[in-house]
């Protein structure tokens, strides 16, 4: 993995959460990893990836940067139902 999207993905599991995650990133990561994203009327981005779909919010305040810590909980619900946790968070 490129060490920007790996970058991504440790932040994005990082504990205490990061408050600085540009969503653009998150997009781009979801993209890397084989995910096919469609953007909706309703301001979310549907992504399907490995068999997997959910819907998240695409985030407008801020400088479109991820701040909620339930949007960035869900993120990573969906990555580790995917198979796509860093290596550390799969072994828990």
């Amino acid at each position: 993995m490129a060490h920007h999207h790996e970058h991504t993905l440790q932040r994005l599991f990082a504990h205490p959460t990061s408050h600085n995650i540009h969503w653009r990133d998150v997009v781009h990561l979801f993209e890397h990893l084989g995910a096919r994203c469609e953007e909706t009327k309703k301001d979310h981005l549907k992504v399907f990836l490995n068999g997997k779909e959910m819907s998240f919010k695409v985030p407008h305040a801020g400088g479109h940067t991820l701040e909620d810590n339930h949007e960035i909980s869900l993120i990573r619900k969906f990555l580790k139902d995917c198979g796509c946790a860093p290596a550390a968070e799969g072994s828990h």
